[in-house]
């Protein structure tokens, strides 16, 4: 197994993809890779026929993926909101590479979905394979399509991230193998030689406690521990130092516990989801989610040195799992929320798993959201960094 990554500020998409090209055979000493995975941000619709075009020829034999972004990952390099080309290619021997366009087929449950999956794809649940998604959150039910993956194909590890190279339906560009196309989404399934384990830093930190969903109707929180919800986030908030304070007003979270089971919840435990709103009449507030009564409630903020420490703290976990020296490459998807804005430092995601990750070559893009595994079951988060680490299954 090998892995490479490049990047290309120019301007000229002619230019940029013959660049990326060079240096992506140069890594691979001149392998051809199974699969390509390209993103770009800035460049015209037009220029994506250049790009595959230029893949094909050099590539004949590749599964090519990838799609528009708002910022690209490639090269040990981050670049937000001016034009970039980022290719990253794999040479995966004894390892199906299955591309495929989603076009968020209408169905009445999850089961129907998974068995359209299963039908469409031609995997089994044994062969357990691993998935990259780009979903178009104009005109794809992330949610959808993540829930019919997981049941078709539970424990195994979905990685992506929504494209965020449009603002509107019809705008978007996903790209699979020699087609253009605007909706749906576009993926890529793999399985055989290969094992796929995920990091997800959702960049938040709780603050107050824990408390019961006593009272909610879908996504409205009601009470918590039997008192109003807004009094008591009012209660959590008056108990902040200014700093948190003045966070907190900025980007209020709300996390929900993934295992109610537990009897300590710490950093990590809790799928975040952004507070939309409040009704201070009402005493009610609303939450980017559905919620039961039950759940288990925490309020978050997010900050930057809260959000390094958490990515640093995953990767050494990993680490202390999965060996070093076995990882080739890795995928990584960013939130539009972090970047430089966020860390006042360019390319401090890749950087940080970079390192970590023994200097692994690493593509990827900034995304619209997120898709990554919590405690066994694969979300869409927001404001997060997701990971997908690749090695060899090391089949004899």
């Amino acid at each position: 197994m090998q892995w490479a990554s490049a990047l290309s500020t120019q301007d000229q998409p002619s230019v940029a993809v013959q660049s990326v090209l060079a240096s992506i055979q140069n890594q691979l000493s001149d392998a051809q890779p199974s699969l390509v995975l390209v993103f770009s941000s800035g460049h015209p619709k037009e220029a994506w026929s250049v790009f595959l075009d230029s893949i094909r020829v050099r590539f004949p034999d590749s599964t090519i993926v990838g799609c528009g972004a708002a910022g690209v990952i490639g090269g040990g390099r981050e670049v937000e909101n001016s034009v970039a080309l980022s290719m990253t290619a794999a040479v995966l021997p004894d390892v199906a590479v299955i591309g495929f366009h989603y076009e968020g087929q209408a169905v009445a449950t999850v089961d129907e979905a998974a068995q359209n999956w299963i039908e469409r794809l031609g995997i089994e649940a044994e062969h357990r394979p691993s998935f990259l998604l780009f979903p178009d959150p104009y005109t794809c039910d992330p949610a959808m399509l993540i829930a019919g993956l997981d049941r078709a194909y539970p424990g195994h590890v979905k990685v992506g991230g929504l494209a965020s190279g449009g603002q509107s339906a019809g705008e978007q560009v996903l790209v699979l193998d020699d087609r253009v196309e605007h909706s749906g989404a576009v993926g890529v399934a793999m399985y055989g030689d290969i094992d796929v384990s995920s990091i997800v830093a959702q960049g938040c930190r709780p603050v107050g406690s824990p408390m019961v969903v006593t009272e909610c109707r879908e996504n409205v929180l009601v009470e918590l521990d039997g008192m109003s919800a807004l009094e008591q986030l009012e209660r959590v908030f008056h108990l902040l130092d200014p700093q948190d304070q003045h966070l907190f007003r900025s980007m209020p979270m709300v996390g929900i516990g993934m295992d109610q089971t537990r009897e300590t919840y710490r950093q990590g435990d809790f799928l975040l989801r952004q507070l939309m709103g409040m009704d201070r009449k009402k005493g009610v507030l609303s939450v980017g989610t559905r919620m039961k009564v039950g759940n288990v409630v925490q309020f978050h903020l997010r900050d930057a040195e809260s959000s390094r420490a958490e990515l640093e703290e995953l990767l050494i976990q990993h680490g202390r799992k999965h060996s070093v020296d076995q990882v080739e490459g890795a995928v990584l998807f960013s939130c539009v929320g972090r970047g430089e804005s966020f860390f006042g430092m360019p390319d401090h995601d890749v950087s940080v798993a970079t390192r970590y990750l023994g200097g692994a070559p690493i593509g990827g893009f900034f995304g619209a959201g997120e898709i990554g595994p919590v405690d066994g079951r694969t979300w869409l988060h927001g404001y997060t960094c997701a990971i997908g680490i690749f090695r060899p299954r090391g089949w004899s």
